[in-house]
């Protein structure tokens, strides 16, 4: 068995025995069938078995010894090995259900965010439309103030306030008229014409609230009132 010898020469008991012993078989198989290829083409070896050599009790005690410490040592390792891997797996669903209240809070606080920009946004449409309420409601009282001082202008012109003016003489009971009297006369009771003179009074006082043009009707009217005797 040269190749048996050349193996055993080229390793140590160690190597023969423990570490290289689960490679004899194939390595011994591919030698023999290299060599039977060459004298005995068409012979094919099936399988090789060799069994472990024989070794002093002593040494191979040590060596049963070695390989049970052996076999612990690969038993704690790969217990070690499922130990980091449970912590790995701990530490990554951690690290996963952290990530998840996270996103969580992210989304719970940009929906606050988005909430209270809502919230601004309608309340300041409000006030806008509040604003835009109150302005077209002094615009449009502005106006109708303005279209009645407009009226009234039109209304109560020199022509008018005249016309007035003899409307309410000649609701009098007597109108005397001749070439003595400078004018006119009216002759009517005294309660008559206090009660005349309160209600060109009021007229007058009324006239004079409209500005200028009111100032100007009133002096029209203060001028009428001087024709009614006390």
């Amino acid at each position: 068995w040269p190749f048996s010898c050349q193996f055993c020469s080229v390793h140590n008991l160690q190597e023969v025995y423990i570490n290289l012993f689960d490679q004899i078989d194939e390595n011994l198989k591919t030698a023999l069938q290299r060599d039977l290829n060459v004298m005995a083409p068409g012979l094919f070896v099936q399988a090789v078995r060799v069994t472990k050599p024989k070794i002093p009790e002593t040494i191979r005690r040590n060596y049963e010894m070695m390989e049970a410490e052996k076999t612990k040592l690969l038993i704690a390792e790969q217990r070690q090995k499922v130990v980091e891997k449970d912590a790995e797996t701990d530490r990554k669903k951690a690290i996963i259900d952290a990530e998840k209240v996270a996103q969580v809070a992210k989304i719970q606080y940009t929906q606050k965010i988005l909430e209270q920009e809502s919230l601004k946004k309608m309340s300041r449409i409000e006030d806008e439309m509040h604003y835009s309420r109150q302005k077209m409601k002094a615009d449009g009282e502005f106006y109708s103030k303005e279209r009645l001082a407009e009226a009234n202008r039109l209304l109560l012109t020199p022509e008018y306030l005249e016309l007035k003016r003899y409307e309410a003489i000649s609701s009098n009971n007597k109108i005397y008229f001749g070439k003595d009297i400078p004018s006119m006369f009216i002759n009517h009771c005294s309660r008559q014409s206090e009660d005349d003179g309160t209600a060109l009074d009021s007229i007058t006082a009324s006239l004079a609230g409209k500005g200028a043009k009111g100032t100007e009707q009133a002096t029209n009217a203060k001028s009428m009132k001087k024709l009614v005797p006390d």
